[in-house]
């Protein structure tokens, strides 16, 4: 009876170490795919950011062309301003 019980428990032994490995290795196959996956990501993201940082950099660029061009179309309007008041002082 002892040799069955044994018997038994070795089986069990036996069964319950392959079922752990078969989990062990699904389970590290599953994390090389999560691994991959953030460094794809990864790499996807930083390509975002970077080109959010160039759009963000050229819109700057643009508000400053901007505002100068302004300040110039204002000076100008003085300008006209100025010279139509010289003509009507004339005439």
């Amino acid at each position: 009876m002892e040799d069955k019980v044994f018997e038994l428990l070795e089986k069990m032994y036996i069964e319950f170490s392959e079922f752990r490995n078969e989990t062990n290795s699904r389970f590290d196959k599953v994390e090389a795919h999560i691994i991959r996956i953030e460094n794809e990501h990864g790499k996807k993201l930083d390509a975002l950011f970077d080109g959010y940082k160039q759009l963000a950099e050229g819109q700057e660029e643009l508000k400053s062309q901007l505002a100068e061009l302004s300040s110039e179309v204002e000076k100008q309007d003085m300008k006209i301003t100025v010279l139509k008041g010289s003509k009507k002082a004339t005439k």
